[in-house]
Parts: C-alpha cells; structure tokens; sequence
C-alpha cells in the first residue's frame, strides 16, 4: 500500500544509502517459555531499508521498531519490556494486539439479541480491551508469509465460545506487514459462529526520539478529526459527538501535544480519548500525522476504521520496568488505536461493532514511518 504522503516514504533517504542495511528477511527463535511450558517465539522482520521490527507471539506483542532518522540513523521508538517474564508481569499493553473488543464497554454489560452478557470489570468499573485474559496475554500462531517488496507474518487465534464472557467462537486472523516503504500495516479479519462485539486494535506506545528519550510533549501532532467523542469520569463516551474546535482537544492542525495538556480536567492529566476520524473519498482514511522535530521523524496513519483512540501515556508514573533499564515515566510514549468508538456494544448511535454468522470482520490499518521535508 502507498503512502499517501511523500515525506513518510523515506525513498530520498534510503536510496543515498545513509545506514548499512541488515540482510532483508524474516528469522525464528524462542523468546521464553510461559509457566506452563508453552514456547514464546520471537520474529525478527528487516526490510530492505534496514528497518528491523521484533514480534512475539505472546499478545502479537511488537517488542523493537528500528526505523531511521533524518540522518539515517536507526533508534528503537517503541516502549516495551526487556523479557518474557517482565511482559507476563504485567505491563499497559505495549505493544500488543488487542481483542476481542478493545478500548472500554460500561458496566462490563451488553445486550444481544435480548440475552445480557456480563464481561470482566478490569478498568475501574468497566471491562478494557477484551478482559483480564485478552488478545493481548494468549499464544498466537504465527506463520511467516511471502509478499513481495517486505516482509509479513500472520497472525492467528481461535477464542472459543465464552472466552471472557464473549459469545460465539471467534477465528481471528491479523497479518503484520514491514514494507519497504518503511510502513508497518496491520490487515485484520475474523468469523464467528455466533453474534458478537468484535473490535480489534493494536495498542504500541511511540516516541519517535527513541523509546528511552523522556516525553513525547514536544511531538507535533495532527488528527484529521473535527469531532470527538466525550466521556464520562470512567472514560466512557456519554453519546454525544462534539466538535474539538475551542478545546484542548483540537488537533486539526499540527500542533505540539503539550501545548494545552495542562488545560485538560482528568486525573491523571492528558489525551485519553475517542476522535472521530473525517469521511473521505479513499477506502484507507488518513487519521493522523506525527513529527518529532529533533530527529526529523515522522509517522502517518490510515486506517479503514471510523474513529482513533490518542493516549499520551497519561497513566505511566517511572515504575514501570522498560527496556534497557528505562523507567517509563508520564507521557513516555503515545498511543493511536484505530477503532470503533468505546462501548459502542452499548451505544446505538455510534458505528455497529456487532459481526454476525457469515460475516467478515476486517479493517487495514497502516502506519507509514518517514523524516520531515527539509
């Protein structure tokens, strides 16, 4: 899939040959072994660039992203943990693949086809990204797959009937793409035999300085988004669908993400929140532009979804264990999830989360990695 945007194609850069490229290919070997004696894989993929991207099959977890900066020079810009056993711990879901319905559903209650399902409550009051044992903490099969100008794993998980409270067995299938664009696309798609919410995402952490490089408040950050959706205390959407112009949350031009943090009413303070993507005429929307303007690195990200969630790390306080040693400390990293809204199993007038027998479920999302036009 092409960019839609020249500056995050990264072309110029690499035909000069600014950095000695790594073999391109995709290599094996075991990351660990889980209490039970399950083996944990790791993959490595590098394309052609030199851009290397580390996945485990615990979670579909992507642990390194090494992508260039205006100079060439490669840096990790994903946060994550050093090891398997520091993941199984217990971590904010770095980097992992998120389901069956990520983001929030009120209550950990909804209603199909007048039968109530009650969910894990693992979010306050409220049941978070598929429950105490989603997507994000089971083995995924993975299976390297031949594409042509990158590199591709695919993903695939069975969750049976009742898994989490969920109805209906669900067969979930997610390829991961490193392309030689330099773009990281993540290709969803999963069957039921019963009616059930599905909502699947990708939740990796950024800061496009380097995952140990302090905050991501001096970011510059644009959403193609003129409305959100509002929340209540526990972060679940009221309903409404307001504009962000006049409110901390206007991103509709670049802007530096801590330029009115500081004005946002939440505790802890920052970006939490539901952005309800702009229609456009393409099938793959643009939903974001991100740049660090030290390093010059930029990320771009489309999407098929009708909404995405930014997070700015609001809930990182420098106790949680990162890689190389690095305590992770408020607004470390950022997030942006594509999605349906939060608690639209709830939500009658949010876009339908609902798949039913005979349907596919899919979405494509790609994030598109590049430097700032001089």
């Amino acid at each position: 899939m092409k960019s839609l945007f020249g500056l995050c194609v990264f072309a110029s850069v690499m035909a000069g040959g600014a950095f000695a490229a790594e073999k391109a290919g995709t290599t094996k070997k075991e990351y660990g072994k889980l209490a039970d004696g399950k083996v944990v894989d790791e993959y490595t993929l590098v394309n052609a660039n030199g851009v290397t991207m580390k996945v485990i099959s615990y979670g579909g977890i992507i642990t390194e992203l090494h992508v260039p900066d205006k100079d060439g020079k490669l840096a990790d810009i994903v946060l994550g943990c050093s090891n398997l056993a520091e993941y199984v711990e217990g971590h904010p879901y770095f980097g992992a693949l998120i389901g069956r319905v990520g983001n929030r559903i009120a209550k950990g209650k909804f209603t199909l086809d007048g039968k109530e399902y009650t969910l894990a409550t693992n979010n306050g009051p409220n049941h978070l990204h598929g429950g105490k044992v989603g997507f994000d903490k089971v083995v995924w099969k993975v299976t390297p797959k031949e594409v042509p100008h990158g590199q591709a794993l695919v993903l695939s998980y069975s969750s049976p009937d009742g898994e989490e409270g969920y109805p209906g067995k669900l067969d979930v299938e997610v390829t991961y793409t490193l392309t030689d664009k330099n773009e990281v696309t993540f290709d969803y798609s999963a069957k039921t035999d019963k009616t059930t919410p599905v909502n699947l995402t990708q939740h990796s952490y950024f800061n496009l300085a380097g995952h140990k490089s302090g905050t991501i408040l001096e970011h510059n950050l644009m959403l193609a988004a003129d409305n959100y959706t509002p929340t209540d205390d526990t972060l679940i959407p009221t309903g409404k669908i307001d504009p962000v112009k006049g409110t901390p949350f206007d991103f509709t031009t670049s802007t530096q993400i801590g330029k009115h943090i500081k004005e946002i009413k939440a505790d802890p303070v920052g970006y939490d929140l539901n952005y309800v993507i702009n229609p456009q005429r393409s099938k793959n929307w643009l939903a974001a532009v991100v740049t660090e303007p030290k390093s010059g690195r930029t990320m771009t990200v489309t999407t098929t979804e009708p909404g995405i969630q930014f997070y700015s790390g609001n809930f990182l306080d420098g106790k949680q264990k990162g890689k190389e040693g690095t305590l992770y400390k408020q607004y470390g990293g950022f997030c942006l999830e594509t999605q349906h809204y939060p608690d639209s199993a709830n939500q009658k007038t949010f876009p339908a989360t609902i798949l039913k027998p005979g349907d596919t479920y899919h979405q494509l999302t790609t994030y598109a990695f590049g430097v700032a036009a001089k």
